[in-house]
């Protein structure tokens, strides 16, 4: 199959659609690949370093009449001119505001492949390209933040005083969400974030952020993985937060999209103008309308009020190389699932390719039927009403207290009564195991949830002098006590290797490919 990949038509647009590292993973697919000349220069990949990655040099008419067009921004009038009928182009297109764009890749005889389509399933995972952006995009934004808030966001304890710590609410717990909390915590900033799915709190709390709740219910996820609609008190209970918390916030990052429709207005400008002067608002949803009140798309706003409102709809694009290869890794995927033996496959009945192909042979393809990503199906209302007590009976025993304190009493009722007829020294044994269970109980489960794979490396140590006292216990004269030193060291060397084993692993993580 040849694959073009043109030079952006918007001179802002930095990222390229496929680096020379990408470029190598399609030609060892048997691609043959042409790069229009000049292409990635604005993401520092120069035309030699196509050449030498195995992409001939081209000019726009030749990369445009490829089988498969691999770029960015949806492709202009021009450009698809200058494509052939029967051909595709993969970009991002904006398909539920862009009927235009749909009816002229359908005029054209061209398929058009929407990466801003892709649905939000486990399997769809390395094609999307939103995540990846978005993951770069929610990191910029608090850069950016930081460079106009002007000031330290760690805080820090000097000679000539004390300086606290910024105070940053991010609205949205979503990828571009989770990439700002681990950014602003990684600066040393207090970071409080709020989302109105609850089941996103362990998320943000495992990255030591603090997860802002509500007492009424807000409702939750839609089965595309996106936030849902809100109930009218809801609404208004989230109004309140939003206000509260941005007036004590330094820094403000809202993330709150939902595909095909304007962006949600979270914050008004009466809120806006009670901030703190010098108070800093990075809107991320700038581009469909703005989730605060007064941002402006690509412009740097400051109110009367000294509130800075940052609109930037180009934030992983200011980091071009970073961005050009994990959206260059996403088209590899895109190839590789289209794939159809050197050729262009289009199996509509995939649900991931035909969720991304939005025309195709003269026909607009667009919206794509729905996909149901839930874990699990939607009760109706019988399966919803005998659902509780089934529920009930399975967790009372957890999160009951007064069931888990009858239990506690029990055991302690019949440890004290074992002990009172126990010997001396294994009343001592007993006690001293007793108190180990509760202090090692009440230490471990305020550890927070991202110092877990740590904590790992204590309990190897600990399962380590279990083994050695089971080992010494091996050649005791009871032959009880030899059967329970065999499970202790079979079971201890299970945890040592196994955890040493998961270790191992997660540092792979972070080591750096060999090149």
């Amino acid at each position: 199959m040849l694959i073009g990949i043109p030079r952006e038509p918007r001179e802002a647009q930095a990222i390229v659609a496929a680096t020379p590292a990408t470029v190598t993973a399609l030609r060892k697919r048997g691609h043959e690949v042409l790069v229009e000349r000049g292409a990635g220069e604005r993401a520092s990949c120069p035309d030699v370093a196509y050449a030498e990655a195995g992409a001939g040099p081209a000019d726009r008419a030749e990369v445009l009449a490829a089988d498969l067009v691999l770029q960015v921004d949806a492709p202009t009038t021009e450009q698809l001119d200058a494509m052939r009928p029967g051909g595709a182009v993969a970009s991002l297109m904006a398909p539920a505001r862009a009927p235009e764009l749909l009816e002229a890749l359908a005029a054209h005889g061209v398929t058009g492949l929407a990466m801003d389509a892709v649905p939000r399933i486990s399997r769809a995972q390395s094609l999307d390209v939103l995540s990846s952006m978005a993951n770069l995009a929610g990191y910029r934004a608090v850069i950016e933040a930081a460079h106009d808030y002007g000031g330290m966001l760690a805080g820090q304890v000097t000679a000539a005083g004390t300086t606290p710590p910024a105070t940053v609410f991010v609205v949205g717990a979503g990828v571009a969400g989770l990439a700002a909390i681990g950014a602003a915590q990684s600066l040393g900033a207090l970071v409080r974030a709020f989302d109105v799915r609850p089941e996103v709190a362990e998320q943000v709390e495992s990255m030591g952020a603090t997860f802002v709740s509500l007492e009424v219910e807000v409702g939750g996820g839609r089965s595309d993985g996106y936030a849902g609609e809100l109930t009218e008190d809801a609404e208004r209970a989230t109004q309140e937060l939003y206000a509260q918390e941005a007036m004590t916030a330094d820094i403000v990052i809202t993330t709150a999209l939902i595909p095909g429709r304007p962006a949600p207005r979270l914050i008004d400008a009466g809120t806006v103008a009670a901030m703190r002067p010098g108070s800093v608002v990075v809107d991320l949803a700038a581009a469909n309308g703005g989730n605060v009140e007064g941002t402006v798309a690509d412009e740097r706003v400051v109110t009367d009020g000294g509130v800075t409102l940052l609109g930037w709809t180009d934030l992983a694009g200011r980091m071009p190389a970073q961005a050009s290869q994990l959206y260059g890794t996403n088209m590899v995927n895109l190839v590789t699932l289209l794939d159809d033996e050197g050729h262009l496959g289009l199996d509509l009945d995939d649900q991931v390719v035909r969720a991304v192909t939005v025309a195709h042979a003269g026909e607009v393809l667009w919206p794509p039927p729905p996909i149901a990503v839930s874990a699990a199906p939607t009760p109706d209302r019988g399966e919803a009403a005998a659902a509780p007590a089934a529920r009930h009976t399975a967790d009372d025993l957890v999160r009951d207290p007064r069931r888990r304190r009858a239990v506690v009493l029990t055991l302690a009722v019949l440890a004290a009564v074992g002990a009172a007829f126990a010997p001396d020294e294994l009343r001592m044994h007993l006690t001293v195991f007793a108190l180990a269970v509760i202090a090692g109980y009440y230490v471990i489960s305020h550890v927070t949830h991202a110092l877990h794979t740590p904590l790992m490396s204590v309990t190897n140590a600990i399962s380590g002098i279990i083994c050695v006292g089971a080992i010494l216990q091996v050649g005791s004269s009871n032959t009880w006590v030899t059967a329970l030193a065999l499970v202790g060291i079979t079971v201890a060397s299970i945890n040592i290797f196994g955890g040493f084993t998961v270790t191992h692993r997660m540092l792979g993580m972070f080591r750096r490919a060999e090149s």
